[in-house]
């Protein structure tokens, strides 16, 4: 081998550990800037990624990827479009939204159980205590994780630890947690570290191990300072005065917890735990009136943010810091006050798990109808089969002749019972989504509560007006839920009596007019029950709210060449852009209404229909509904 051959191959050596280095160090840069690198599409690497990012720069890329994935196409059908929409949502302090987003996530096992986990996560996050059903969901979804080896199972250790947590569980929160950190795959970050020393610091604090509670934040706050975490630096001094508490150095703990919350206030994160832990602060040091003061705050941010959750430690603090004040009057007043507030909050939880298992059991005893139709309709099926091989038989010892007309009758017979089972069902099916939605129960229990009030003001005419006419309406739906047609004046009624209490509920809302063509005798002619109502009530629920003039809603009856022609009109807000939920509830009226007149009507081949317009369009102002069905008389 020659010198120019050495020394062009010294040279390619020389070179290739020059692109090494710099490939190495480009790794290591990027490990420091994961967003920046992971492939566009490879979605769920991107969000293992975002445990790497300090709280601002977290919130910065979910903002970010919100953004550009609502300008993708078909965006609606991208699960991680649902994942970063439901983060942004779950930023903004709006936890139904979000749940509702991530709802809407479908995908391989992976999305999945990043869906499940979004949801469960997004559940414990009023800080309360985490009940059986949903803790046995999130162990399920853990062990359903490790059995496929999923990418995210680290974070469902992180949620098993949070959840243990808020059970007041520190040795099962302390091993998930240790699980949590050893699986992390991005464990030696620098922000992972700082996050696993905080979670240490409240778990040695709940174990009462003191040196642990010191070696954590100090590491704590040296990573803070390292990634250059405001929030998190903040954090530590926070933990420092319960540090210096323990040590009974209560100025010192006094001077940390204005730090933390002197910059909770500048970035506009103040919580009740914070009002809580200055309270207590200043009442170790006996500045009595700010304990007070403090104290308070917390009981009512507590109240306006978080209504269902107990805050008993507050109240406590409050009641002790009145007593060494001498305010004994105003400390009975407090504690009479809390003992109130558990009353009525029990009360509620009682009134809704009420409503829940009533509304379960008519949803079980719909689908035991269903079922029980079902399994009819499958035992005629097997009957039909039984009876064609019977009948085959048959033919070859009768006579072919009779034989062939007594099972072509036999046939068409359990064919129309086939057949009469199947518009049964559905019957029953559209029976029960019209029960759902002909009398909202929130209508219901408002409509108690006023009659409550009316009763309790001593206005016995008022009183008795409302109630013949919410007795009235009530008679009318239990009578009428049955029947296929009803009388129009009997549908009037019915109407008439909801519009009265509607009236009497938002008292000078609306006025209305109910208008019947004098060619039309309601006596003598019939409609379906509960036709028109769903629409009366969007009408009044949200055309009308908000508005600041008086509306007007007018329902006429007419008939022109067998055809009777119905007309729903109020003057309200029109069609507006509204919330799910909203959205939601009007579909389903009109849904509900196109299924009844395809099987009342079209399915007899009947013409039958029904619009929906908003006047903006023709430069007027509200709603119209025209509905259109075949003119019947009695």
């Amino acid at each position: 081998m020659n010198l120019r051959t050495t020394a062009v191959l010294f040279g390619m050596i020389v070179l290739f550990c020059i692109v090494s280095c710099k490939q190495q160090g480009a790794s290591q840069k990027g490990q420091q800037n994961t967003i920046d690198t992971i492939p566009q599409r490879d979605y769920l690497s991107l969000i293992i990624s975002l445990d790497t990012l300090t709280s601002p720069e977290y919130k910065e890329a979910i903002l970010r990827e919100d953004s550009l994935l609502r300008h993708v196409p078909d965006s609606s059908t991208n699960p991680f479009y649902h994942f970063f929409r439901g983060k942004r949502l779950s930023q903004q302090k709006l936890g139904d939204s979000a749940v509702r987003q991530f709802q809407q996530m479908t995908g391989d096992s992976e999305v999945e159980l990043l869906k499940s986990y979004s949801i469960l996560d997004q559940r414990i996050r009023n800080g309360m205590t985490v009940e059986g059903e949903l803790m046995s969901q999130i162990l399920s979804t853990m062990k359903t994780a490790e059995r496929l080896q999923s990418k995210i199972t680290y974070q469902l250790y992180d949620l098993m630890a949070k959840a243990y947590y808020q059970n007041e569980n520190a040795n099962e929160s302390l091993e998930y947690a240790e699980r949590y950190y050893t699986h992390h795959p991005y464990r030696l970050h620098p922000v992972v570290m700082q996050r696993h020393y905080d979670i240490s610091f409240l778990l040695s604090s709940r174990l009462n191990d003191f040196d642990k509670m010191m070696l954590s934040n100090v590491e704590a706050r040296n990573f803070a300072r390292q990634i250059h975490d405001s929030l998190a630096i903040a954090r530590t001094y926070d933990n420092e005065a319960q540090i210096f508490s323990r040590q009974g150095q209560n100025e010192k703990a006094l001077a940390s917890s204005k730090i933390y919350f002197s910059y909770l206030a500048r970035t506009n994160n103040l919580n009740d735990i914070a009002y809580n832990n200055m309270a207590t602060s200043f009442l170790r040091n006996r500045q009595l009136d700010s304990a007070i003061r403090y104290y308070r705050e917390a009981i009512s941010f507590a109240q306006k943010n978080a209504p269902g959750k107990k805050s008993p430690v507050y109240f406590k603090g409050l009641i002790e810091a009145l007593k060494k004040n001498g305010e004994y009057v105003e400390a009975l007043k407090v504690a009479e006050s809390a003992y109130q507030t558990e009353i009525n909050n029990i009360k509620r939880i009682e009134a809704v798990k009420f409503a829940e298992i009533h509304e379960r059991y008519e949803t079980e005893k719909k689908d035991r109808n269903i079922e029980e139709l079902s399994n009819r309709n499958e035992l005629n099926e097997k009957v039909i089969r039984q009876q064609r091989w019977m009948l085959v038989m048959g033919l070859v010892v009768f006579v072919g002749a009779l034989l062939f007309f007594y099972f072509m009758h036999r046939q068409y017979r359990l064919k129309e019972k086939n057949r009469l089972l199947q518009s049964e069902n559905k019957r029953l099916n559209m029976e029960q989504k019209l029960l759902q939605a002909q009398l909202n129960p929130h209508f219901i229990f408002n409509s108690i509560a006023n009659l409550q009030s009316l009763i309790a003001s001593g206005d016995t005419r008022e009183s008795v007006r409302y109630l013949s006419a919410f007795s009235g309406l009530l008679r009318n739906v239990l009578e009428q839920s049955r029947r296929d047609f009803i009388g129009l004046d009997e549908e009037i009624v019915t109407l008439e009596h909801y519009l009265q209490l509607n009236q009497m509920r938002f008292a000078g809302l609306f006025d209305y007019w109910i208008h019947v063509d004098k060619q039309l005798y309601p006596e003598n002619t019939l409609i379906p029950p509960m036709l028109i109502q769903p629409f009366v009530e969007n009408a009044i629920e949200h055309g009308f709210r908000n508005i600041n003039y008086k509306g007007v809603l007018t329902i006429s009856f007419a008939v022109k060449n067998g055809q009777m022609f119905i007309t729903v009109e109020d003057n309200g807000k029109g069609l507006t852009a509204k919330e799910p939920n909203e959205q939601k509830k009007q579909s389903l009226a009109g849904t509900i209404l196109k299924e009844r007149l395809e099987v009342l009507f079209k399915s007899q081949g009947q013409e039958a229909k029904y619009e929906i317009a908003d006047k903006k369009d023709s430069n007027g102002q509200g709603v119209i509904i025209h509905i259109v069905i075949p003119e019947i008389k009695d």
